[in-house]
């Protein structure tokens, strides 16, 4: 037995990538599969409106965590303590607000007409064409930061892996992200939405079930188990381990309103609703969903805290980036089986993830922005996979070169989502009073607010995060000019949904 566990150690670079390729090559797979069943642009958009519940309800908790979760959440805990747990846990109100507010509402929505996106049915609630053009920008502009997210931590995880097996010389970032983006522009380029929602089913029941096994790996690093590490990340840091952690409570509290009320923000969540094939399966959706997630955040906060204190105690070497702290777990710690299977599924939810943000971003490049000019792309399904194609590199150069952590770019996504989203879609799909003026000023100052501290580099006080900010402005205004504006005269079809 112990030579045998000792041969394994041996062979643990190649047992990961070999698990990595048969994995990556399943993903290929599906996207030719689904090349076959992409006829048109609203199967490449809208997956037909035939989704079942199980393929449903894993797609949208797969497509939440991926990368941001994954890569990006150890790397926040490694670096702040405890902050962002409060950011893993809160999201469950996100799902549910979303399911609550919006799952059979959106539905309903996507029987008005054949619809390819969000932007569409927000046309169709407010009848106005500016508002169909500034939710189509916010969505571009969010995707951008959040596919970014996608692609930074794939291509950190394959730098990680492909230089600790040492079999291609010190491989450089850029030429990692060049190999990942290739491999993610094919998969994105052949099957469209229907790609992403299948690969999120089966990667999602693979995490749920790694993600337990390697939470018991976390605790087996120690002796004392989680007791002993919270007692030498006390030891160093008693803050890090305390409630708000590195972060403060202020940051915590904004995190928690971003990622709780700003969850049902989310395009790449909230567009699955219009895709599932009954109306009355959302009540069977969301508790899929949230256990499949509940489960899932376990490699979160483990590895988080384990690598911080493996660090700390002087068994592992200071890492370069908390982006780090997953892969660099996995490998040195992990089965080396257990290792690739989480790092293969981890690849699939980057793939299928981006290719969800892409989906959304090329709809409103290609199709919703023509519409306000009144055009109409002659050949959508063409233009679609130009447009993705485009998208993946803007959004590469922007990974490679904003500086941020990669929880911190998806944050900022999340963000710009959540402040242009919520007053339009959440509140304004259940208040028939409602207006499209409202809900113009409230997109564009949620867009001014986020993009200005961005590029300016500003910050609030007390870590208060930005799109929280953004958000709480944007709802206001939302709701006062709704109330100082004369109350709109809706579509009939729009005033019978909304009456359900």
């Amino acid at each position: 037995m112990l030579n045998t566990f000792l041969k394994m150690e041996e062979l643990r670079n190649p047992i990961i990538l070999t698990c990595i390729t048969l994995y990556m090559l399943l993903c290929l797979g599906i996207g030719i599969w689904a090349l076959r069943k992409t006829k048109s642009a609203h199967d490449f958009f809208m997956a037909g409106k035939e989704l079942g519940i199980w393929v449903t309800a894993f797609a949208v908790f797969s497509t939440t965590l991926s990368g941001f979760g994954f890569v990006g959440g150890p790397g926040l805990v490694y670096s702040m303590g405890m902050s962002s747990f409060w950011m893993a846990i809160i999201a469950v109100l996100g799902f549910s607000l979303s399911f609550m507010l919006l799952g059979k509402r959106l539905r309903l929505f996507a029987e008005l007409g054949d619809f390819f996106s969000l932007p569409d049915v927000v046309y169709k609630r407010y009848g106005n064409n500016e508002t169909r053009l500034l939710i189509a920008l916010a969505i571009i502009l969010g995707v951008l930061g959040y596919l970014a997210t996608q692609v930074l931590a794939m291509s950190i995880v394959l730098k990680d892996i492909l230089n600790a097996g040492g079999y291609f010389g010190d491989m450089s970032l850029e030429m990692c992200l060049i190999i990942s983006c290739s491999i993610l522009v094919f998969y994105s380029v052949t099957g469209g939405i229907i790609a992403s929602v299948y690969t999120d089913m089966i990667q999602g029941g693979v995490m749920v079930i790694a993600a337990l096994l390697v939470f018991i790996t976390v605790v087996y690093s120690f002796d004392g188990g989680l007791m002993e590490m919270n007692e030498i990340i006390y030891e160093d840091d008693p803050q890090a381990i305390g409630p708000w952690g590195t972060l403060g409570m202020f940051g915590c509290l904004s995190w928690m309103l971003l990622f709780g009320l700003g969850g049902s923000g989310q395009p790449h969540v909230i567009t699955k609703m219009m895709m599932n094939k009954k109306i009355s399966d959302a009540k069977h959706i969301l508790p899929v969903s949230i256990l499949g997630y509940l489960f899932s955040a376990l490699l979160w906060i483990g590895i988080g805290l384990a690598m911080r204190a493996l660090v700390i105690n002087g068994a592992h070497p200071p890492l370069e980036s908390p982006d780090q702290a997953a892969s660099q777990f996995l490998q040195y710690y992990a089965h080396p089986i257990l290792a690739g299977i989480v790092f293969a599924g981890l690849f699939a939810a980057i793939m299928s993830t981006a290719d969800a943000f892409l989906n959304i971003g090329t709809a409103a490049v290609m199709h919703d922005i023509p519409k306000y000019f009144g055009k109409k792309i002659k050949n959508e399904l063409l233009t679609a996979r130009i447009t993705t194609f485009l998208l993946t590199v803007v959004a590469s150069v922007f990974a490679l070169y904003s500086g941020d952590l990669i929880a911190i770019l998806g944050a900022f996504g999340w963000g710009t989502f959540a402040a242009a989203i919520v007053p339009v879609v959440t509140i304004g799909f259940n208040w028939k009073r409602a207006t499209a003026k409202a809900a113009n000023i409230a997109i564009l100052s949620s867009l001014v607010i986020n993009f200005t501290f961005k590029m300016l580099k500003w910050t609030l006080p007390y870590n208060i995060d930005v799109g929280a900010f953004a958000l709480i402005v944007s709802m206001i205004l939302f709701i006062l000019v709704t109330l100082l504006s004369k109350p709109p005269k809706l579509d009939p079809a729009v005033e019978k949904v909304m009456d359900m």
